[in-house]
């Protein structure tokens, strides 16, 4: 009798170890569903991740580019500026009216 109630409380012990190790083997499939859950969502966010960093690259690079282009449209507006200037300059100086020897006498007249 003593055996056969030592037995009952080894199977009792074991089958309740045995609910214990149902009931971790349930949370731990729960956390490797998570897991796969939160990787996939992880993936999803490095893919998104990297399409917006290379679009924001792209961006970049035109805004440098563009910025650069339209420095040397200035830099070119300048020199045409400048260029016009100079040439404007010399044609008034080239077609301004010279005074007659007429005007430079009556000038001289006035002076004396």
């Amino acid at each position: 009798a003593a055996a056969a109630a030592g037995m009952e409380e080894l199977r009792g012990r074991r089958d309740e170890l045995a609910r214990l190790i149902q009931g971790e083997e349930e949370e731990r499939g729960r956390l490797q569903g998570q897991i796969w859950a939160l990787t996939e969502r992880l993936a999803r966010a490095n893919e998104s991740l990297a399409r917006k960093v290379a679009a924001r690259n792209d961006f970049d690079r035109t805004i440098a580019e563009t910025e650069a282009a339209y420095g040397k449209i200035l830099e070119s507006s300048q020199t045409l500026l400048s260029v016009l200037k100079g040439e404007t300059g010399n044609s008034s100086k080239a077609t301004e009216p010279k005074s007659t020897s007429k005007e430079k006498q009556a000038d001289g007249q006035k002076h004396s």
